[in-house]
């Protein structure tokens, strides 16, 4: 039986952008990638272009990096190995994403591929709601098997944009299209996710062409702050309740989003103060850890540093609870006491690089790479790094990457030989 290689790569990328949502054990979800990558190494010729590598540069360098700090301590061998899983993963997995499209080939495959996961992964969220969970009593329940969910939201961006860049039908059924769509964008509604709210703005946002620096752009980017603000003013003037259930929790919970993550002066012992600002206690602590260790600050403590946070905190199955953790939900943080000043740039730097594309041209590819910057320099503020974080966008952008690859090629070669250029 010969195995069609385009549905096979796609089924694979299919399962491990599912896995990574509904499988909770990150070795597990690391272990798996690195097996299909060596599988592919070993079954496939890859190529890579030398642009592809220019982009993975700044993460080799911080990956690198995290090498000094450790030199200079010594810890625990197995929090060491954990945290280089846990650095080459981004690495990982924005390469299945280049090599598994490289070989299929096929951009209509590719958004059709991450739309029916997408909705598949809204068919399961459902499922949990209704028949894990027994109904939506509170937000808390609706919200108990995942917090977010990235691969809905792009998902349901690609279906609504692809006519528009692509200029042709995705789905030759409407009545699939529509019930495919309302499913996936329910989903992410009842998500009632503080991030996926903001990261919807900005892909939208990016997509409409906002989020470049011209005039237009920041007039908008104005215009949004200042119903930002008046959002809060409203939310400031009215008595929410902590404890409340249903949309007041969800209100609460947006309230105190920023100074949840900038608040730093708390007090540990009133659990309230402690939960509602738990990212800035965590970078409290992280700061403590730099300043008891000051070449930190430029080389990072390494590899299996850990940040006490002089309590035992319940953020394990363990009974006892945690009282020295590896990661932070501030990824900015978390990288500069792991990689110091120098990873942090270097970070910043591929950022800015993802962002920069939408200025070269208004193609799909383009304009989802920089919206994925864009939404992982905010994410990596409240949910962690490309190295701490989920890595459904860094799989979606190396495939991404691998076709603006190609529709630049397809430009420079329609065009005569004297105005084609490197």
């Amino acid at each position: 039986m010969i195995v069609n290689a385009q549905k096979l790569y796609s089924y694979l990328y299919s399962i491990i952008l599912l896995l990574q949502l509904y499988i909770p054990s990150v070795r597990v979800n690391i272990y798996l990638q690195i097996v299909l990558l060596g599988a592919f190494f070993f079954v496939e010729k890859p190529m890579i272009s030398v642009r592809f590598y220019k982009v993975l540069v700044p993460i080799v360098v911080v990956i690198l990096m995290g090498f000094i700090g450790t030199m200079f301590h010594r810890y625990n061998l197995y929090n060491v190995i954990k945290d280089i899983f846990h650095f080459i993963r981004p690495l990982i997995s924005i390469l299945i994403g280049y090599l598994f499209f490289r070989r299929i080939n096929d951009f209509n495959l590719f958004v059709k591929t991450v739309i029916i996961t997408g909705f598949l992964s809204s068919i399961i969220h459902y499922y949990v709601i209704f028949f894990v969970n027994n109904g939506l009593e509170t937000l808390s329940d609706l919200r108990e098997f995942s917090k977010d969910n990235v691969l809905e939201l792009f998902a349901l961006f690609f279906f609504a944009y692809y006519k528009k860049f692509q200029n042709e039908k995705l789905f030759a059924s409407k009545i699939l299209s529509r019930i495919m769509y309302a499913s996936i964008l329910f989903s992410c509604i009842i998500y009632f996710s503080r991030t996926m709210i903001i990261m919807g703005i900005i892909i939208l946002m990016t997509v409409q062409g906002y989020t470049m620096i011209t005039k237009k752009g920041l007039k908008i980017m104005s215009l949004v702050i200042v119903l930002i603000i008046g959002l809060y003013a409203f939310l400031f003037s009215i008595n929410i309740q902590r404890k409340q259930s249903g949309f007041e929790s969800f209100l609460y919970k947006l309230k105190v989003a920023p100074e949840e993550i900038f608040k730093t002066k708390i007090d540990r012992e009133n659990h309230a103060d402690l939960w509602d600002h738990w990212r800035g206690y965590e970078a409290k602590r992280a700061f403590a850890l730099l300043d008891a260790n000051p070449s930190g600050y430029f080389i990072g403590c390494g590899y299996g540093s850990l940040v006490n946070l002089k309590f035992f905190a319940p953020l394990s199955r363990d009974l006892k609870g945690m009282k020295y953790i590896s990661e932070l939900h501030n990824g900015y943080i978390f990288l500069l006491y792991k990689v110091g000043i120098f990873g942090l740039i270097f970070y910043i730097i591929l950022l800015i690089g993802l962002y920069r594309n939408i200025y070269v041209a208004q193609s799909f590819e383009k304009v989802f790479i920089s919206s994925i910057a864009l939404c992982l320099m905010f994410a990596t503020l409240v949910i962690g790094s490309i190295f701490n974080g989920n890595p459904t966008m860094l799989l979606l952008v190396g495939a991404l990457l691998y076709y603006d690859d190609v529709r630049k090629k397809a430009v420079a070669s329609s065009k005569p030989n004297n105005q084609i250029s490197e």
